[in-house]
């Protein structure tokens, strides 16, 4: 009987027929997740519905030595949650129930297959919201949101993922059942609740989350303002939260961007504008109208040609909307595209925008660029065509190429998509060996045989030190720690 045979038999034991999936049409579906350009189809699919079940699993391809990989709803943009062909990948879709919500202490228990969304819809007759909004926040799941420590428009105020979990209940590749953190605002020892928040499924299997909700602000408006000179916008962006503002929302889209929304959505964008800024403002009537005359005060100032109050709620959301929607709108304008995820110091903005456009020129690729512009991170979409031989691994090229950019400006290479398969090199070029070498450490301690999502978020020494060569081989500098792997 072969390894296959033997775990496929294993786990019939304790899933039902439609909860595992073996035969090739069926695991098509899960090949990939929103990085649709690296695609694998795994051994085996498991679909528990019960956390007794998911302990089975991991416990089998523990003795099994069979490699594990966790998927959510499969909208991450990295390859966090591309399988393995030796593998089983195991979907938590089924785990989507609340379990409960506490409005005087305002935090919520769901399971980790619960969407973004659901969490909001379902406190908001209590005045309640979960704040951090990716734009697949419709679609993509609370379990994944915490693997890649998730943002969205409204995370420079409020906060990542990180800044908004209280607690989560983890299984290791043992099956054994891990409570970190809780409903407290603190809990006594490391705080390993930061450390499992951003982990990529490779430290453990999150079977359920705790939430911090937060009151709806009792104002909130929105403020559009239109540039034509990309540089003028970046520079507006430090300087609003110079002045001592923080914006609930302080986004970022340059022309292309906004010619596709607006041709999507019909958001009411300027489609002649170099670049806009949405920001949005909530509080009390008092402070929105305060910070809203220092806001536009700063915006006129650094010479916008247009500064626009969202006349009422429809309005408003119309705007959010466009901005939502920039991942799909562009889509429609080219046969595929490339987003990529990097964070840069807000002073920067204006130096990276310009080094884009070179890079954008150099490689003979398009790219609109839409910004989390508060808290730095950017969301760089290259147009390409995959039918052209060549063509993606130049986008692939040139996404390396503005990551490290972030890098040699004093950011990183991600913001909330994760590193997973996507920026695996470049992890070579911001961090050191000896920091790769107790990322490798920490690993070991949750998962000594490396059997959780293998190969993803940290590299070899050995992988660096063939990129840091391949880098010096095409004139470009990588990190002065390669030389020494």
């Amino acid at each position: 009987m072969t390894a296959f045979h033997s775990l496929l038999q294993a786990l019939q034991q304790i899933l039902s027929p439609h909860q595992l999936l073996h035969r090739d049409e069926e695991l098509i579906p899960y090949e990939c997740d929103g990085l649709s350009a690296y695609r694998e189809k795994p051994m085996l699919v498991a679909l528990p519905d019960r956390v007794e079940q998911v302990q089975a699993v991991l416990r089998l391809c523990a003795e099994h030595q069979t490699p594990v990989v966790a998927r959510g709803a499969g909208t991450g943009l990295s390859g966090g949650a591309l399988p393995n062909r030796e593998g089983v990948l195991l979907s938590l879709a089924r785990f989507n129930r609340i379990l409960d919500i506490d409005p005087v202490a305002r935090i919520a228990r769901v399971q980790p297959g619960v969407r973004n969304l659901a969490i909001s819809e379902a406190v908001a007759e209590y005045g309640l919201y979960y704040a951090p909004d990716p734009s697949s926040q419709i679609a993509c799941t609370i379990g994944g949101n915490v693997a890649e420590n998730s943002g969205g428009v409204h995370c420079l105020k409020y906060g990542l993922t990180v800044h908004n979990v209280l607690g989560v209940k983890l299984l290791t590749i043992d099956g054994e059942l891990l409570e970190i953190g809780g409903a407290a605002l603190d809990s006594a020892g490391y705080d390993l609740l930061a450390l499992i928040t951003g982990s990529e499924g490779m430290l453990g299997v999150i079977v359920e989350v705790t939430v911090k909700l937060l009151p709806k602000p009792l104002v909130t408006k929105v403020l559009l303002a239109a540039f034509d000179d990309v540089e003028a916008a970046g520079k507006s962006v430090s300087e609003i939260i110079a002045e001592g503002v923080i914006p609930g929302g302080l986004e970022m889209m340059d022309n292309m961007s906004i010619r596709a929304a607006e041709d999507f959505v019909h958001a009411g964008y300027p489609t002649d504008a170099a670049a806009i800024l949405l920001c949005e403002l909530d509080g009390t009537d008092a402070e929105v109208e305060a910070q809203m005359h220092i806001v536009q005060a700063v915006l006129k100032t650094r010479g916008a040609t247009d500064v626009r109050l969202a006349a009422d709620d429809a309005e408003r959301m119309r705007f959010w909307s466009g901005r939502k929607n920039a991942f799909p709108a562009v889509g429609r304008i080219s046969p595929d595209y490339y987003c990529m995820d990097g964070t840069i110091p807000r002073h920067a903005l204006p130096q990276v925008l310009c080094g884009i456009a070179d890079l954008s020129a150099q490689y003979e690729l398009p790219v609109a660029n839409v910004f989390h512009a508060g808290d730095g991170n950017m969301h760089p979409l290259i147009l390409y065509d995959a039918n052209i031989p060549g063509e993606l691994e130049r986008t692939e090229e040139l996404g390396g190429r503005i990551l490290e950019l972030c890098v040699e400006v004093g950011g990183t290479i991600t913001g909330e998509h994760g590193v997973g398969m996507e920026k695996i090199d470049q992890m070579c070029v911001q961090f050191a060996s000896a920091e790769l070498t107790q990322f490798h450490a920490v690993k070991a301690a949750f998962d000594p045989a490396g059997l959780l999502n293998p190969g993803k978020a940290v590299p070899t020494l050995h992988r660096c030190a063939e990129f840091g060569a391949m880098h010096v081989h095409h004139g470009a500098l990588p990190h002065p720690e390669l030389e020494r792997f």
